[in-house]
């Protein structure tokens, strides 16, 4: 069932353009993604939809009666009252106080806040955000909708938060970059891009795939729009009058072409530098410990860094992730043991903590300040440039930093910290109030980064692609764990997650984090252990005898449909018919020859006992 629509709703900001005649429904049962580049307006029609901001066009259509609770980029909180009373008002319980005290205090200590009673004014940042959290869990309603939900929550955190909206059962509407998370939890994709929306089924693994298709078909309409207008264009310069109708229709064809919305290939935030050689020694350390207020937070540990080592530290929140960090680039001492740092390590770090200048300097002054022009495997290219590839076209670069979006800010303090080529990388949650396009072209950067990457992160799809080795904080033992490889690898090492407080959540209460082949035994593994059959059933022998001339005629439509989406590359009505048919006739062949291989180990069971 509908339960709002927005309806030609635009908003700009100065004059700026931010959303431009979207119309979109949301029903009773959307569990809706959104996703976009920084900056598009995300936040933005999640505000408009909860109704904290009004469109300048258009109108929000809301059943009546429609309940929305809402997790904003910025909770705010009455400084006046206790943690706990401010929340208890937030969910609109406060004339059953005593009723709900007992389930805010619950959800609170679940996001490790164990204090209720303390002020807001005494929280940071990342605990007000889950602190808001809670009150968004809480808040009885038909339509959730939570802006950037899993920054500043720990690992534990995160996957509990999964489950728990995987049992949500009204309509769910957020924005995050946590790519697992977004397929643990959505059925549905809302992308915006240059103020339109485009909507997919599916989680963001579909709107990937899906959106590469709309791409691709929008493309090849576009090349037969502009061989249509060049063919055209060469009629009007030969003098066309209109002097029929049928040439009037000719030349309105002709400005119609002229004057579209050019269709581009999807500018990709790019950048690349040569990081200056490391020497013989990067760091090393040797049995270092450190404790703050007689709490011991790692004790003994030791590591000899590689030229190319990638390292993602991981822990619950407070355990001492960030203070390891320091003690290993040299910014803080521990209390015993010995970190060197070799003559020729450069450090580069990118943290929550990364100062923004003064908001009246320009974007492109802020980065020439780092330097005028950065060696990169092309040749030494301009700061000008470099921002361009990093999406701060010429406008954005010579406007304000106080201009930028929150998210634009953080792309602008990655990009300096890069144009400094440093040889060591120090990532303090970076993916906080990154877009997730930034983030692949960052992974993508640090495929081809020659020097040492370190990196603190509760983003599991983040580490299991950038990674190779994992230290991880427990939340009670000291003593660090080492696990080889990504964040999927350390769960299969170690079959949990470590919470606040030393709490763990088992591998399998942790489903949406372990990557598709290892969440649950395949039905082929399951379908075999319940087998004690001695021989195929009559059917069965018949699907064995047939299954691959079937698999041999399927391969070979396949290869037929390749040959005419080819032939139809300008025919954006048959590609898309044909491509419609390949990806049916391709998920058919996988499941024939998952079902031959089922046949197949039967067989070979019988032929062995």
């Amino acid at each position: 069932m509908n339960i709002l629509n927005l309806e030609h709703v635009t908003k700009r900001y100065v004059s700026k353009p931010v959303l431009t005649d979207v119309t979109i429904g949301i029903e009773d049962t959307d569990r809706i993604g959104l996703v976009g580049i920084n900056g598009t307006g995300k936040s933005t029609f999640l505000s408009i939809v909860a109704g904290t901001q009004e469109p300048d066009e258009g109108q929000v259509i809301m059943r009546n009666g429609l309940r929305i609770a809402s997790l904003p980029q910025e909770p705010v909180f009455d400084n006046d009252r206790t943690l706990l009373e401010n929340i208890v008002m937030q969910t609109g319980s406060r004339d059953e106080y005593w009723n709900t005290e007992g389930q805010v205090r619950s959800m609170l200590l679940r996001l490790g806040l164990a204090d209720p009673e303390c002020s807001p004014k005494t929280l940071s940042g990342g605990q007000k955000k889950r602190a808001a959290l809670a009150a968004a869990l809480l808040t009885p309603c038909d339509l959730l909708i939570l802006d950037e939900p899993t920054n500043h929550l720990d690992l534990a955190m995160v996957t509990w938060l999964e489950e728990y909206l995987r049992g949500w059962k009204k309509a769910l509407l957020l924005v995050t970059h946590d790519r697992y998370f977004l397929d643990a939890v959505t059925n549905e994709t809302i992308e915006l891009d240059r103020g339109g929306t485009y909507r997919y089924d599916g989680g963001y693994s579909e709107y990937l795939e899906m959106k590469q298709q709309r791409l691709d078909f929008a493309l090849a309409a576009e090349r037969k729009m502009a061989q249509l207008y060049k063919q055209d264009l060469a009629w009007m310069m030969r003098g066309a009058r209109a002097r029929s109708t049928k040439q009037k229709a000719h030349i309105q064809r002709f400005e119609a072409l002229r004057d579209r919305e050019k269709i581009v290939e999807e500018r990709q935030v790019q950048l690349s530098a040569l990081p200056s050689r490391l020497g013989n020694t990067v760091i090393e350390i040797e049995g270092i410990s450190k404790g703050y207020q007689g709490k011991i937070l790692f004790e003994d540990f030791s590591y000899l860094f590689g030229k190319t080592d990638r390292i993602g530290i991981i822990g619950p929140n407070g355990c001492g992730k960030t203070t390891l960090l320091r003690c290993i680039i040299g910014e803080t001492e521990p209390d015993r043991g010995r970190v060197t740092i070799g003559q020729t390590v450069q450090i580069g770090t990118f943290s929550q903590e990364n100062i923004m200048p003064d908001e009246t300097l320009r974007v492109i002054d802020f980065i020439r300040e780092t330097a005028e022009y950065i060696r990169t495997p092309e040749g030494l290219t301009s700061a000008s440039a470099m921002c361009e590839k990093f999406l701060f076209d010429p406008e954005m670069q010579y406007a304000p930093i106080g201009k930028l979006s929150g998210g634009e800010k953080r792309r602008l303090c990655l990009l300096k910290v890069l144009m400094e080529n440093p040889n060591v990388l120090v990532l303090d949650e970076p993916t906080n109030d990154l877009d997730i396009q930034t983030l692949q072209v960052l992974e993508d950067y640090l495929d081809h980064y020659a020097g040492v990457v370190v990196v603190v992160s509760h983003d599991r799809y983040f580490l299991d692609r950038v990674v190779t080795r994992i230290f991880a904080f427990d939340g009670s033992d000291p003593v660090l764990k080492q696990s080889e490889g990504g964040f999927t690898d350390y769960l299969r090492h170690f079959g949990a997650v470590p919470g606040e407080g030393g709490a763990v959540l088992s591998s399998r209460e942790v489903k949406g984090a372990a990557a598709p082949d290892q969440a649950k035994p395949s039905s082929r593994d399951t379908w075999k252990k319940e087998r004690t059959k001695k021989s195929l059933s009559y059917m069965e022998q018949r699907e064995y005898d047939s299954i691959e001339g079937e698999i041999e005629a399927l391969e070979e439509k396949i290869s037929l449909l390749d040959e005419q989406m080819a032939a139809s590359a300008t025919d954006f009505v048959k590609l898309a018919e044909f491509s419609k048919e390949r990806e049916e006739a391709d998920a058919l062949l996988e499941k024939k020859m998952e079902r031959f291989m089922e046949l197949q180990d039967l067989v070979d069971s019988f032929s062995s006992t």
